[in-house]
């Protein structure tokens, strides 16, 4: 089990959002179980420069994220080149929670310093984002952008992101052509489906795109699934879940490399650890 330093204070960091609008219970959950005294509950939301609240803090505190994996790529990428000297902890408190699938772990928490250094990042739109679990392209980041909006209209009801997908895969979502590179290495795929890259193993609430890949590796991986109709892609979906769509080495393929490069013909929403960018038509990940 994670042991927790007897110190004064414990600063639970939340996403409101998170978890399908459950982070905050999910918070004073967890501050009920850390002893309520001894912590504080802190909205993400509220801070504004997080190089200025680790530096009021005392250095014996020990600070933990509280969220998705959504809210964990932002808090990532706020802290990037920051010389943290508190112990970090990440509690998994969203809808996916992909990032904890991919780690050992006790009790849902996770020492999160190791995980935050040589993160891949990726290059969209003329900005870098770092990410820990996967860069989603194609169906992936259609159904993040349906699900922000029926959030956006309906914030108390949960997303079914299963539903969102195939519908998408059956009247919703169009394929298109893509250019793949890897290490300057070029390939051509015809109606793509999905081209993720990834650091872990898990993305879109437990989608395995690519089972061999290891977030300790110098390398990433991208799948692309390509090639099919509707109806076929329907039937291979859900084998994406245990890793066993790549025995289908017609419609699968995984490569691997330092620097991927996904270019589609057609601007798709893209998925960054579940955080959505809009009318992409190439990204460049690097590791």
């Amino acid at each position: 089990m994670t042991k927790w330093g007897d110190v004064m204070k414990k600063h639970v960091l939340y996403n409101p959002v998170a978890g399908n609008g459950k982070g905050r219970l999910q918070a004073k959950t967890l501050a009920e179980r850390l002893g309520v005294e001894s912590t504080v509950l802190c909205d993400v939301r509220e801070i504004e420069d997080y190089a200025e609240f680790f530096a009021q803090l005392e250095r014996e505190a020990e600070v933990l994220v509280c969220g998705g994996d959504g809210t964990l790529n932002r808090f990532a990428n706020n802290v990037k080149g920051l010389a943290i000297t508190q112990k970090l902890f990440y509690y998994a408190a969203g809808s996916g929670n992909d990032f904890l699938r991919d780690v050992e772990h006790d009790d849902g928490l996770v020492e999160l310093a190791p995980y935050l250094a040589n993160l891949p990042t990726v290059s969209v739109q003329g900005k870098e984002y770092s990410f820990l679990n996967g860069v989603g392209y194609g169906i992936d980041g259609y159904c993040c952008e349906i699900g922000d909006k029926l959030r956006a209209e309906k914030p108390s009801e949960q997303i079914n992101y299963t539903s969102i997908a195939v519908k998408g895969l059956l009247f919703h979502y169009k394929p298109t052509n893509a250019t793949v590179l890897v290490d300057g290495k070029e390939y051509f795929f015809k109606k793509v489906w999905l081209a993720p890259t990834m650091n872990g193993r898990y993305y879109g609430g437990g989608m395995l795109p690519a089972p061999e890949q290891r977030r300790e590796s110098n390398k990433i991986s991208v799948m692309i699934f390509h090639g099919t109709g509707k109806l076929k892609s329907l039937l291979l979906f859900p084998s994406i879940f245990k890793g066993e769509h790549v025995k289908d080495i017609k419609h699968i393929s995984v490569l691997e490399g330092n620097e991927i490069t996904v270019r589609y013909e057609q601007p798709r929403a893209l998925q960054i650890d579940g955080e959505t960018v809009l009318n992409v038509s190439e990204y460049t990940a690097r590791k």
